[in-house]
């Protein structure tokens, strides 16, 4: 498999064997392999059925927001999420994810965070906040200044990601970073909850505005790619992935925590 449509082939019409469970997940995560025409690889299987109800998400399922999150990720080029698509399986229907492999002598994307002592985050680190690490001692919280994450800062911008976690960051093959876990996202109202705040306030990069228009293009009523979220999300929730797309571009800066509630989620990690 070497295109993201020979990987969604795969995905989508591949047998599924469930191989094994990841129980520290807080939903069903079911590890699979799956296999078609010769062509077998591993896989994340989470059917809808293991879900646990959320009351703030009320519409929809987390199967069908993961599924969302790709296809704006693909969307603006940048190739954040893994292949995911919606299918039946097993246990019904479920958002199926290509497990990414963490390239030997590399660790999670935790690597991408610290905790620091003093003040100041230091050179090639975005300040984030002070958390309390035991013993009335606190420390500065600092993420990574790299690109890859700031491109993720913006798809959680637009796509209003409640839960991006540190272990939700996956460094993939060639340099690659991957985010996962995007069931709680593309709520009507401001849910936005991160690490990733090191450049809040700040101007957006040129790639990142040329990105954002032409996935307002894509967009557009009648769009592909609005015709597809449209069966995935509800019109109230369409309706706000356009209106942030156009904030970011009114603005051109990375949004700011609202104040209104807690801004990065726990547990952090």
């Amino acid at each position: 498999m070497s295109t993201e449509g020979e990987h969604e082939e795969l995905l989508t019409l591949g047998e599924l064997t469930v191989v094994g469970r990841i129980r520290e997940a807080s939903n069903a995560v079911l590890l699979c392999t799956v296999t078609h025409e010769g062509e077998s690889a591993d896989c994340v299987y989470k059917p809808v059925k293991g879900e646990r109800p959320l009351w703030d998400f009320p519409d929809g399922n987390l199967a069908r927001r993961e599924v969302a999150s790709y296809l704006v990720s693909e969307a603006t080029g940048w190739g954040l999420v893994p292949t995911t698509v919606l299918r039946d399986g097993p246990y019904g229907e479920g958002m199926v994810q290509q497990w990414i492999e963490t390239p030997e002598g590399e660790g999670s994307g935790e690597e991408l965070l610290a905790l620091v002592e003093g003040e100041e985050a230091g050179e090639g680190w975005k300040p984030v906040a002070f958390a309390e690490v035991g013993e009335g001692r606190t420390a500065l919280l600092v993420h990574a200044d790299d690109p890859r994450l700031r491109r993720l800062a913006v798809l959680d911008a637009v796509i209003n990601n409640g839960d991006r976690k540190g272990g939700h960051l996956l460094p993939g093959p060639r340099g690659r970073l991957y985010g996962i876990d995007h069931g709680v996202t593309f709520h009507a109202e401001d849910k936005l909850r991160t690490l990733l705040w090191g450049w809040a306030g700040e101007p957006l990069t040129e790639e990142a505005r040329t990105v954002l228009a032409s996935l307002a293009g894509s967009l557009a009523a009648g769009a592909p790619l609005a015709t597809r979220l449209a069966e995935l999300l509800t019109p109230a929730e369409l309706a706000a992935v356009r209106d942030r797309v156009a904030q970011l571009l009114r603005t051109g800066t990375h949004p700011k925590p609202s104040g209104q509630w807690p801004a990065i989620p726990w547990p952090p990690v």
